[in-house]
This record gives structure tokens, C-alpha cells and sequence, in this order.
């Protein structure tokens, strides 16, 4: 008789999951939910096969555990018998004489301990009349019952090929309850996790991890016991039933091509290819011998799980020495015996709905995570899922998540880090200009300081040496004297009204112009070296705007000068405009030999310059950002003076609104 509420059989320890998909990719009943980055198991979904169990790295996956439900058991007045699993000799290989196994669980408390194996001798015996009798029909074997319920949840139309027959664990039950009384209380003991959801018959089952935590708990070793022997009935050839072909071996099969017609399927990928494949009638007049794990040695109640060879060597061993000892006249008498046992079962379906999405829906989620064309389908499988596709509609589930998808997350990092940089870049230039602009704040109200203090006796200076230049003779030498106090004074006087210019005393009047024809013409009024070419281009939706054309020109004209003082080796100019609906921008740049790093932020300072003696004042570029900033620009500077980094050269890129307002 099944279990109609199977339990919960495996938990995720979340301080323990790194999600890193393990179990998503080998769940093959794909029964894990990645929820806020933790991976859950679904119950409704999960076949108990353990896979998840056995690869998880970190322990993350526990399964459930019923040592306290057999203590309570051994404590009652109850006869309880232990069901012990045929592949016992693959787990505890430390022990050479079986008996002395069997001694340390009826320490624990166990009254009688029998063998599994012979449910398997009585099992196999059922199988060869299937095989035998069935005709052409084919039938999958239901002895794993970690297939047996994938089955049932996931292929529910396959439900009648399953053969109706119990698995060795209900068939000893049945048996050790016929021989030691129907009140008796049965525990198995086994390498399998699913077993703790098959049959309600069984009262409680024990993984061989916690039968060897109670020999711990309570200090029993191979030393506190004396050897004895299984309590009858004793098995035969069953003993091979949890490697590999087992069940054939037992009845004397063959799965080979020539002979056979039996199809063997170990392991998640293989079952489910044999699964489908039979679904899709593609397997013809065979029978299928599926097992979820590779024999079920290789289980998740075993403590190591791997070694397989050296397992199945153990089963060998142990067989090969059974059968040199067996009592085949006491075997065939105990067969007899129990041959009037009902070895029957059906199966319930347990098909759980799960609604397909649509092409329209999957290539949604799939654009969603950048696979636009079949050549973006990976594959890679490192999201847990066979492809894309199938992780795609894992999303549309609510079983997975996008992140999941390894070069989609990649993508999106280095998107990420690519923002990152740029934001990084476009904060250092704000904090820069930040710095420069309070730098030159504090310059702007020195200069506009000095400019005043200087204008009034510049203006006495120049007037008295008018006055005196007209009352002498026109031919005292001291006119000559006069004139250069005159001539110096104005340029004095020409230097001021660059500080007031820098420190934006001056007023802004705006009119309206065409900024590409500007533009043109102010490279006209530069003088052009024949080793130097100047190219314009512009990509204005609106060429007109609104600023002083005058202060513009003298913007324009010194930078465009700057420029080609900068390429004595010659080089190119270019000017480039383009706008927004409310901004001009215009880049002058050239191939020049660039600006030092060290010089660049004293750029805009009064009198700062690279020039030589008497080539300039220092008051260009202050002037310019004055200007620039009187119309309510920005100016910034990009530049380059190491061949090695790149081409050399500079580029001022100035910002202004397309219409000025004074107020």
C-alpha cells in the first residue's frame, strides 16, 4: 500500500546555500525553486531520488531523518524486525564477517534482523513470470521508487507499463510479517532515501548514515559483539539486486542486444532518455530495468558516495560467499513457504499540473535575458538547466531566475562596471571643474579687486601725461618720455579690462545669429600656415541662437589662434557644432602637442602661460572663461601630450544656452 501524503523528504540548511545550481542541474525531476537566491525543494515535485543530497558541496541539502521515530519504536513492547538492505556489504566494508554486523543492530534494541535480499529472491521470481507470460507487452520495473514516482507525477499515461509488482523492501514486510506476526514492527534499513515515502507498510526506514550515527550514539563497536547469523528466511541470489542489472542477474537475464529484451537505464539522464524515448514509442517489444542512481550502491543513504567498483567487488564477494554456503534445500522450502504471499500493488497517479507556456511567452523571457537569435542559445548548462529554453520556461514556472543565466549575469556585470566607470569619469570631471571653478571664483573677486583699484590712477596717470605732453615744446625730448608713459598706461589699462572680463563685471548683449555661419567666419580672421588644415562640420538641428556675438568672436578667434600656435610641426584643426533644443555645444580641437597634466588646472588662471617671454599675457583663456561664463556656459578641457597614451593634442568643448537671459 502506497503513501498518499508523502512526506517531506529533503530541506535546504539556508545559511549553508551558495546557490551555485549544483542541485537545479542534478535534480532530474527538476523539483528545485530558486527563491531570493536560495534553492528550495519543491515537495510536490521532488522524487526523493537524493541527488541533491549527494552533490551538494556545503551540506545545504539535508534529508529527513527518523532515528527518534526507531527509538520510540524499540522502546515499545512491539516485536521489531530489522529489514536490512542488500547492499549493506557496499557500506560497511569495514566489517569482514557480516554477523558481526548483524550483532551491533540487535544491540540497538532490534529483535530480529532479516535479510531484504530474500524479498528480492521472491521479487525476481514474480519479474520472470512477467517477463515470461507478458507477451509483447513491454513493462518498466518498479522496484526504484525514486523512479516510480517521476512516473507517476511526470508521465502519469506511463502509470500502466509499470509492472504491478512490490519492491523487495514490501515483499520482506510482507514476509516477515507472515512468519513473525502481523503485529510486529518493521524498520528497513537501506541506502535509499525514497524508500521513507513508499509504502505505508513499512513502519519506519533508516538510511545506513543513521544506522551508523546510532552504533556512535550509543559506543557500539566490532568489538563489543559476538557474531550471529540473520534470522531466517535466509536469501539466495537476491543478494545481487543493488548493482547494476541486478534484478536480470537474479533471474538469470541478459539485457545483451543479441539475446535480451530488456533495456537497462541507470543514472537521471539515462532513465529519462529511456523514458521519453519509450513514451515516444521508439522502443519496441523491451522491457526497461530503470534505476534513478547507478545501482542502488551508489544511493544517497551511503555514507561515501562514490567508489562504485570497489562496492560492487563487496556485493560480489559477499554473493559468491552466500551461495558457496547457502542451503539451497532450506532456500527452496523457505520460496515455497511463502510463495502464497500476495507480491501485487497498483499505483496511483500523482500528476501535478503544469501548465506549458507558449512560443511567444518563452522567446519573451528568453529576449529578456539577451538571446535574440538560435546562435545566442548557449547551452552552457551552468544555470542548472539542459537549455536555454528549458531554463526560459523554468522562469515562466517560477522555478528560476534570469540571474541564474551565467553570460546573461556577465553581460550585465560588465555593463555594470562599465557605468560605474563612466559615472567614476564624469564625477573626477564634476569634481574637477568644481574645484577649478571655486579656484577661479576666488581669482575672479582678486581680479575684480585689483581691476578697480587700478582703473583710478591708470586714468590719473594717463590724463596727466596728456596734460604734460601738450603743455611742452614739440621739440622737448621729454614728449618721447610721455608717449611710452601714455602707451604703457593703456596697456595697463588693456590688461584690466581682461581681469574684469575674467571676473565677469561685464554684461552679455545677445542678439540673434545664424552659429554656423558665425563660426565659419571666425576662422576666416585667423591666420592659417600652410602645414595646417582646418575642417568644420556641423550636425545643428537649429543653427540659430541667441549671444554676444562680439565676446563669442573673441572666444572663438583665441582658441582657434591657440590652436594653431600649438601645431608648429603642423597638423588639423576641426570645429564641430551640434545642439540640443536648448544647449550649443561647439568643440575646437587640435593635433597639436597637448597639454601637461600638471598644467592643466592652472588653464584658466590670470596670467598663467606656456609661451615664451613676450609671446602672450596669460589672459587668453582666463578671458575666454569669463565669457563662457557671463553667456552661462561651461568650458571643459580634454587633452593629451603623451604619443605613447595616444594622439597628441587638445580639445575645449564649450556649452551655452541657445538663448541668453541677463535677468
Amino acid at each position: 500500500m502506497e503513501r498518499t501524503n508523502r512526506s517531506k523528504l529533503v530541506f535546504t540548511v539556508k545559511n549553508k546555500c551558495r546557490v551555485c545550481y549544483t542541485c537545479v542541474r542534478e535534480c532530474p525531476a527538476k523539483a528545485i525553486k530558486i527563491i531570493n537566491g536560495q534553492a528550495e525543494v519543491l515537495d510536490e515535485r521532488c522524487i526523493g531520488c537524493g541527488n541533491c543530497v549527494k552533490v551538494c558541496s556545503q551540506g545545504a541539502k539535508v534529508f529527513l531523518e527518523t532515528k527518534d521515530e526507531v527509538r520510540a519504536l524499540l522502546n515499545s513492547n512491539d516485536l521489531v524486525i530489522a529489514c536490512v538492505a542488500p547492499s549493506f556489504p557496499a557500506e560497511f566494508t569495514e566489517i569482514s564477517d557480516h554477523r558481526i554486523l548483524v550483532s551491533l543492530i540487535r544491540k540497538i534494541g532490534f529483535g530480529k534482523v532479516v535479510e531484504v535480499s530474500f524479498g528480492a529472491d521472491m521479487v525476481a521470481k514474480e519479474y520472470k513470470k512477467l517477463f515470461n507470460n507478458n507477451g509483447n507487452k513491454t513493462c518498466i520495473t518498479s522496484d526504484c521508487p525514486a523512479i516510480v514516482s517521476y512516473i507517476k507525477i511526470y508521465h502519469p499515461e506511463m502509470v500502466s507499463s509499470l509492472a504491478p509488482i512490490v519492491s523487495p523492501m514490501v515483499a520482506i514486510t510482507r514476509i516477515a510479517k507472515a512468519k513473525y506476526g502481523e503485529n510486529a514492527k518493521i524498520v528497513f534499513i537501506g541506502p535509499c532515501l525514497a524508500k521513507k515515502a513508499e509504502s505505508v507498510e513499512v513502519d519506519e526506514i533508516l538510511t545506513f548514515k543513521e544506522l551508523r550515527e546510532m552504533f556512535n550514539e550509543q559506543g557500539l563497536t566490532t568489538k563489543n559483539v559476538e557474531p550471529t547469523e540473520f534470522d531466517p528466511p535466509f536469501s539466495g541470489k537476491g543478494a545481487i539486486f543493488p548493482v547494476s542489472r541486478g534484478l536480470l542477474h537474479t533471474i538469470n537475464k541478459s539485457d545483451d542486444i543479441s539475446e535480451g529484451n530488456t533495456i537497462v537505464a541507470e543514472g537521471k539522464n539515462n532513465f529519462i532518455a529511456a523514458i521519453n524515448e519509450f513514451e515516444k514509442n521508439k522502443i519496441y517489444s523491451q522491457h526497461l530495468e530503470l534505476l534513478c542512481c547507478e545501482g542502488c550502491i551508489m544511493g544517497p543513504g551511503m555514507t561515501k558516495p562514490d567508489e562504485r567498483y570497489s562496492k560492487r567487488t563487496c556485493i560480489s564477494n559477499y554473493v559468491k560467499e552466500k551461495l558457496n554456503n547457502l542451503d539451497v534445500e532450506q532456500w527452496e522450502k523457505d520460496i515455497k513457504e511463502f510463495s502464497n504471499i500476495d507480491l501485487s500493488r497498483t499505483f496511483k497517479v500523482e500528476n501535478i499540473k503544469i501548465n506549458k507556456p507558449g512560443e511567444e511567452e518563452i522567446a519573451k523571457v528568453l529576449l529578456s535575458m539577451g538571446k535574440k537569435e538560435p546562435k545566442d542559445h548557449l547551452n552552457c548548462r551552468a544555470c542548472g538547466y539542459q537549455t536555454c529554453r528549458e531554463h526560459a520556461i523554468a522562469i515562466i514556472e517560477g522555478l528560476a531566475e534570469s540571474e541564474m543565466c551565467l553570460p546573461y549575469t556577465i553581460e550585465k556585470l560588465h555593463d555594470s562596471i562599465n557605468s560605474l566607470n563612466i559615472s567614476n569619469e564624469n564625477l573626477s570631471t564634476a569634481q574637477q571643474a568644481l574645484k577649478q571653478s571655486e579656484k577661479l571664483a576666488h581669482m575672479g573677486q582678486l581680479s575684480a579687486g585689483i581691476a578697480h583699484e587700478l582703473n583710478n590712477p591708470l586714468g590719473v596717470i594717463t590724463m596727466y601725461s596728456n596734460i604734460l605732453k601738450e603743455e611742452a615744446k614739440s621739440d622737448d625730448p621729454i614728449i618721447e618720455d610721455l608717449e611710452l608713459i601714455v602707451e604703457q598706461a593703456e596697456r595697463c589699462k588693456g590688461i584690466v579690462g581682461g581681469l574684469l572680463n575674467f571676473a565677469r563685471k561685464n554684461q552679455v548683449k545677445p542678439s540673434e545669429a545664424n552659429i554656423e555661419n558665425f563660426t565659419k567666419h571666425s576662422i576666416d580672421s585667423i591666420i592659417k600656415p600652410n602645414n595646417i588644415s582646418i575642417s568644420f562640420s556641423s550636425e545643428m538641428n537649429d543653427p540659430i541662437a541667441m549671444f554676444d556675438k562680439d565676446q563669442l568672436m573673441q572666444v572663438l578667434t583665441n582658441l582657434e589662434k591657440n590652436a594653431v600656435e600649438a601645431m608648429p610641426n603642423g597638423g588639423e584643426l576641426k570645429i564641430f557644432i551640434t545642439d540640443t533644443d536648448d544647449e550649443i555645444e561647439i568643440n575646437v580641437s587640435d593635433t597639436g602637442t597637448g597639454i601637461s597634466k600638471e598644467n592643466m588646472d592652472k588653464l584658466f588662471t590670470p596670467f598663467f602661460t606656456t609661451k615664451k617671454p613676450g609671446k602672450g599675457t596669460g589672459l587668453g583663456l582666463p578671458l575666454i572663461y569669463g565669457i563662457v561664463k557671463m553667456h552661462k556656459g561651461q568650458i571643459s578641457v580634454q587633452s593629451n601630450d603623451d604619443a605613447e597614451k595616444g594622439e597628441t593634442g587638445t580639445n575645449f568643448k564649450i556649452k551655452i544656452p541657445r538663448i541668453i537671459n541677463n535677468s
